[in-house]
């Protein structure tokens, strides 16, 4: 019954949100279209549902070819590979907006675990990778909340980027995740989304804890002092 009716919540809500957001997306493809490098959306594959592939969709926000370059696909604060234009749409967020696309064909959800690439999967411990995509993957979810400003702790940390995000946010990540699979339902998933909008305004805010008491704790080395 839940898969059912938020299966059809998607489909109305994405439907309504593209036409909604008509008048915020359409002036943002024409800005991306003509600055920077002239691309307007970056497609990736990412591992969804029952750790199948699929095109994700969001706006272009780096350089062509910044897989290619420097850090690859971890991405650090002030990274040089991020357009001015897409400094702004990931701080905001808009740049995750097209992926309402992908939440209308049935790649996503509104709510569920972040779809990643494969190196970020296979930094996951087996056990998580072998269960976290039971369900299917969100545009935001608990992981999303809690890492929302994941580029400031990869770059505050001491080792390099690829270890640090392995050796310390996969596995916190994936616990979050694991949490998610665990405790979903309507409640859960409206809870969530509000939280999203609560940290996109209030970027600082710890308000999940608070929220979500039963989450498991932040591990000391993901605190930031300052």
């Amino acid at each position: 019954m839940y898969s059912y009716f938020k299966r059809l919540c998607d489909i109305v809500f994405s439907g309504a949100l593209l036409l909604i957001l008509s008048p915020l997306l359409i002036p943002v493809i024409l800005l991306l279209k003509f600055t920077a490098e002239g691309e307007v959306f970056y497609f990736q594959k990412r591992i969804g549902e029952h750790n199948d592939y699929f095109n994700i969709w969001k706006f272009a926000t780096m350089l062509k070819d910044s897989a290619k370059m420097g850090t690859g696909t971890i991405t650090l604060r002030d990274d040089p590979r991020v357009t001015p234009v897409g400094k702004y749409l990931r701080k905001s967020k808009i740049n995750e907006l097209p992926q309402i696309i992908n939440v209308l064909k049935g790649d996503m959800s509104f709510v569920g675990p972040r779809p990643l690439d494969d190196k970020a999967f296979n930094a996951y411990p087996e056990r998580i990778r072998n269960k976290v995509y039971l369900s299917k993957p969100g545009i935001t979810g608990i992981g999303s909340i809690v890492f929302r400003d994941e580029e400031r702790i990869i770059s505050a940390a001491d080792l390099p980027p690829r270890e640090f995000y392995t050796k310390h946010i996969a596995p916190y990540k994936g616990a979050l995740e694991l949490w998610y699979l665990d405790n979903k339902s309507f409640l859960t998933d409206l809870k969530i989304l509000f939280l999203t909008v609560w940290v996109v305004i209030f970027p600082e805010s710890e308000l999940m804890y608070r929220v979500f008491q039963d989450i498991p704790g932040k591990p000391e080395a993901l605190n930031l002092e300052g």
